[in-house]
């Protein structure tokens, strides 16, 4: 059974499988198959597949200075999206839905590594961006974790999060 909204991606669809991969705990393939499919999509690829595999692949990723690489990668790619290839994958997405995640990773990342002015400045922008999050269950998620991440920035606490890379 397949959604009307969504449009056929063989690329997203490969980015979703790498993905399930690498929640069932089996991260070093999850990881090899997305950086796989990163060298096919190229730095000058679709942003859309850019920004996904990217945001996904930081979170494959223990070590904050290898996820905020992926996690800036996802950033970049986002603001090369256009709304219209948003919408031609998926109806019910806006790009400005994108951007509190991002931030707040990039918050996080930046937190972890004890860089908390450039994390202050990624979470404030994630904050910025949070009316954009849908009025759901993934947005209260969303909306909690940049509020534990600001608290953690506050505390200039550098530990994981027990929570983390959920969004």
């Amino acid at each position: 059974m397949t959604d009307a909204s969504i449009s056929p991606d063989p690329t997203m669809a490969a980015i979703g499988q790498a993905v399930a991969e690498g929640q069932t705990g089996d991260t070093a393939s999850a990881r090899r198959k997305l950086l796989d499919l990163w060298y096919v999509i190229g730095v000058t690829g679709d942003p859309l597949h850019r920004c996904t595999l990217a945001h996904y692949l930081a979170d494959l990723y223990d070590d904050p200075a290898m996820a905020l690489t992926w996690d800036i990668r996802a950033l970049d790619a986002a603001d090369a999206v256009t709304e219209q290839r948003v919408q031609e994958h998926h109806a019910g997405l806006h790009v400005a839905g994108f951007y509190p995640s991002l931030h707040l990773n990039l918050a996080d990342n930046y937190r972890r590594l004890a860089s908390f002015d450039a994390a202050t400045e990624h979470i404030d922008a994630a904050k910025e961006h949070a009316p954009n999050l849908p009025q759901d269950a993934y947005g209260a998620m969303l909306r909690a974790a940049i509020e534990q991440v600001a608290e953690a920035i506050t505390r200039r606490d550098t530990a994981k999060r027990a929570s983390a890379r959920t969004a």
